[in-house]
């Protein structure tokens, strides 16, 4: 699917970031006319896959996190967060609610948050390498969501 408009960010795992992605996922969704029940789930969508990447694939360091968004035809919002760490062994387990390998201050809800809140959502990842985790989330906006019956 070729998108209408796209950006591409870069920036390292640092806790200060989840705030920024969200910023930046709320203000490239503004162009999209979403409703703010809409632009929540995003913007919580994002914040967990972030925070992943952060807590779970440098769990000892710094690394850098890729955050692309894309919009699809169809006002349909595509987020994409990869992250060069440590990967995921087992992504079926992982997907489980409440299973985390980030200690008791984690809830382990995070990916069931984002596929809760989005349309679509998967996941790629390689033990050592990394994990790419694309979300997709279609929008009605404001001006559509006024019109239907």
């Amino acid at each position: 699917m070729k998108p209408e408009n796209e950006t591409l960010i870069r920036f390292p795992s640092l806790s200060s970031n989840e705030a920024f992605a969200r910023s930046v996922t709320a203000a490239f969704a503004a162009q999209m006319d979403p409703t703010l029940d809409e632009l929540g789930d995003v913007k919580t969508a994002v914040s967990e896959a972030v925070t992943n990447a952060i807590v779970h694939a440098y769990p000892d360091r710094i690394g850098p996190v890729t955050l692309k968004l894309r919009r699809l035809e169809g006002n349909v919002l595509e987020i994409t967060v990869k992250d060069a760490g440590c990967g995921i062994p087992d992504i079926a387990q992982a997907r489980q609610p409440m299973f985390t390998t980030g200690g008791a201050e984690r809830s382990g809800m995070g990916l069931t948050i984002m596929e809760s809140f989005m349309n679509s959502l998967s996941i790629r990842s390689l033990p050592g390498r990394g994990t790419t985790v694309r979300m997709r989330k279609k929008l009605i906006g404001r001006g559509e969501a006024a019109c239907r019956p």
